[in-house]
């Protein structure tokens, strides 16, 4: 998806590189976390990691609505099958293979226990990093729909669209959270407003900073909310944790307002510095990388499971501020071998990669 008529968009690789790396540094700073003390330095080492890179999943997100969504590209109902597939199969793929793994290291392997795992996924309990796959397959099958929308929207539509988003997804619902309120609660789930709720807002904004130019007071103001968006992660969650006394992570959630800012300025940061630059060079490092994402992402738990089966977390014996970026680069470059074989594989490849 990240390819362009003459070859590949350069800050769209960059983005789709970076934001995999964000999620590998993510589920180590975060698969550990709650396993220490709220005031330790280990925690807050870990809560560092994790807060700042809260911006990769919604970056995905962006980065789909920025291909998908362009009217000018073809999408028949062919496409939507095409895309529809490169969620479906890798899902029941990967599916199976974290059921049956998690089974090997855990030495309870029968024929009894493969299909009741295999009965677990289907009935939705995915390995949890799986749970991207099935959204991103909502947002394919409203996407006629949406470029629809895209296609007749005058910019000032797109902000009040974005703005409803803002109030109803992010805003108040992360308000709610901090401060409840009944009587806001139940107007607002009165109101109903579902077409703004979930992850269309990002996959929309993905589109929208694609095509339409921001001045540069505007660029440097998303700039420093962004700054202050991970400063507001990391510091908040650390105050809300002290005051409860066990991990608030309330301002983790990628529907948080601190978390949007982030990930939007993040994209334009990288829009900005490289333009609508392409490469043609498949071969290159960048693009070559990018390519397999999908499969580092797929593939990468397999190494952290590995991690947890022989005793190797991020709290010892070296501190979480020096093993996260370590382990983090091994899980990646392990993934990354594994995803790069699995592209080369015929016909299967590119639906698992």
């Amino acid at each position: 998806m990240a390819a362009s008529d003459k070859g590949r968009l350069v800050y769209g690789d960059g983005l789709r590189v970076a934001a995999t790396a964000a999620v590998v540094i993510l589920h180590l700073s975060g698969g550990w976390i709650e396993q220490t003390a709220v005031d330790g330095w280990a925690w807050m080492a870990c809560n560092i990691y994790d807060g700042f890179v809260r911006w990769c999943v919604p970056v995905f997100v962006m980065l789909s609505g920025m291909f998908l969504l362009d009217p000018t590209r073809r999408f028949a109902p062919s496409d939507l099958l095409r895309h529809a597939l490169r969620v479906v199969i890798p899902l029941a793929v990967w599916s199976a293979v974290y059921g049956v793994f998690a089974l090997l290291l855990s030495h309870t392997l029968s024929l009894q226990t493969v299909v009741d795992a295999l009965k677990n996924a289907l009935w939705g309990h995915l390995h949890y990093h799986l749970w991207f796959l099935p959204m991103i397959l909502g947002l394919y099958l409203v996407t006629p729909i949406l470029r629809a929308f895209v296609k007749g929207a005058s910019r000032s539509d797109f902000h009040y669209f974005f703005l409803l988003t803002f109030l109803v997804t992010f805003l108040l619902p992360t308000l709610l959270k901090l401060r409840p309120s009944q009587t806001v609660s139940t107007w607002l789930n009165q109101l109903n407003l579902s077409l703004v709720l979930g992850y269309v807002g990002y996959y929309v904004a993905g589109y929208y900073l694609r095509v339409f130019s921001l001045s540069r007071p505007v660029r440097l103001t998303l700039y420093v909310l962004g700054a202050a968006g991970g400063v507001v992660t990391v510091w908040g969650t650390a105050l809300l944790s002290r005051q409860s006394g066990v991990s608030d992570f309330t301002l983790y959630s990628y529907m948080a307002p601190n978390v949007l800012v982030m990930a939007v300025a993040l994209f334009v940061l990288f829009r900005t510095l490289v333009g609508e630059r392409v490469s043609a060079g498949g071969g290159r490092m960048l693009s070559g990388t990018s390519a397999i994402t999908f499969g580092i992402y797929l593939s990468h738990e397999l190494f952290i499971m590995l991690l947890r089966h022989y005793g190797i977390s991020t709290l010892s014996p070296l501190p979480p501020a020096v093993s996260i970026p370590l382990l983090a680069a091994g899980v990646f470059l392990c993934a990354a071998a594994v995803a790069w074989l699995l592209s080369k594989l015929p016909v299967v490849g590119r639906y698992l990669t």
